[in-house]
């Protein structure tokens, strides 16, 4: 198979290569594809986890109207609370 590579990315490779780390530039694009594999499958799990969330959210029931004075008012209470216990 062969790539094409804009200069950056072959200036990139050869820097890799020269620094030592990788003995080929096939050795670094092997590992750059590695990487992204990784980094695809991080993304489908939180994808996963924020899908079933959605869910349980859609399942927990119809939502309830709030006043947002009321709930501030609330937290401030129990604030206050803590500061006198």
């Amino acid at each position: 198979m062969n790539v094409n590579l804009t200069p950056q990315l072959e200036d990139l490779v050869r820097a890799k290569v020269s620094s030592g780390l990788y003995t080929s530039a096939s050795e670094v694009v092997r590992d750059a594809l590695r990487l992204m594999e990784e980094k695809d499958q991080l993304r489908q799990v939180k994808l996963d986890a924020l899908r079933l969330e959605v869910r349980k959210g859609l399942e927990s029931g119809p939502s309830e109207a709030w006043e947002p004075s009321a709930v501030k008012a609330e937290a401030r209470s129990r604030a206050a609370a803590k500061l006198q216990g």
